[in-house]
This record gives structure tokens, C-alpha cells and sequence, in this order.
């Protein structure tokens, strides 16, 4: 599995005066930060990225990836919703959603403390159809 978040604030990860800024002001398109624990790419975009190109770039070794904030994307959601944020969001391709209360809804519920049903939804809904899959 990995993960992918988004953000709708600019990232200090390209600081002046570091050497990954340093590359980037001298023309290097891209800069892997690599040490023992983590790889960090820095590549300058000139306009946001879609999801399906930032999940290229994580490679093709993952079951499933997970993201966070791409709420207007194409692929299937799950909504994680608490009472006091107000009404859920309720996005396009919703497949599921995790609330702390019962919603009149026809989309399928899961209490937050359900990880073994909503584990189970994506074993049986994405990860098994993917691996059973001809191009897998």
C-alpha cells in the first residue's frame, strides 16, 4: 500500500541556500533527496499535477494507494466524516463512507472503529479484482 496527500499549500521541501535548491536554480529538472530512511523528489510543476500522474511516480509495486484531498478526482472515494464538521461532502464516486453517525444515505456506512469491514471492502472491491486481473 502507499499513500498520497494533497495539499493546497506550497511546500517548504525546496528551501534557497540548500544544495536541492541549489540544483534546481542550475537548471536540474528534478532532485531526488535520497538517504538511508526516505526518497524525496522535488520537481518543479508549472501547473498542478493530476492524481494519476503523481501515482505513476510512486511506481507500481502497491495493491492499492490511498490518497487524501483529491476530492474532484476521478477515482472511487471513501469520505471520512465527523458530526461536528457538518454535513458530509458526499463527492463524485463515492464508494463508502466512515462516519461517526448514522447518515440517511444510501451509500454503504462504516462506524470508525469498522477497520475489519472496511479492509474487507477494499480487499474484496480492488485489491482481489486487480490481482485476479489479466494485466496484473
Amino acid at each position: 500500500m502507499a499513500t498520497i496527500k494533497h495539499t493546497k499549500e506550497n511546500l517548504p521541501f525546496d528551501e534557497p541556500g540548500k544544495d536541492s535548491w541549489r540544483h534546481t536554480q542550475a537548471g536540474s529538472e528534478a532532485t531526488i533527496i535520497s538517504s538511508p530512511d526516505k526518497l524525496v523528489l522535488i520537481k518543479p510543476v508549472t501547473e498542478e499535477p493530476s492524481l494519476e500522474q503523481i501515482a505513476r511516480l510512486a511506481g507500481e509495486d502497491y495493491d492499492l494507494i490511498l490518497t487524501e484531498g483529491f476530492k474532484d478526482g476521478n477515482m472511487p472515494k471513501i469520505e471520512v466524516h465527523r458530526r461536528e464538521a457538518g454535513p458530509p461532502l458526499t463527492t463524485r464516486k463515492l464508494i463508502a463512507i466512515v462516519s461517526d453517525e448514522p447518515l440517511a444515505i444510501k451509500t454503504r456506512q462504516f462506524s470508525p472503529d469498522d477497520v475489519k469491514g472496511l479492509a474487507d471492502l477494499l480487499e474484496q472491491g480492488f485489491i482481489t479484482p486487480q490481482r485476479k486481473s489479466p494485466n496484473a
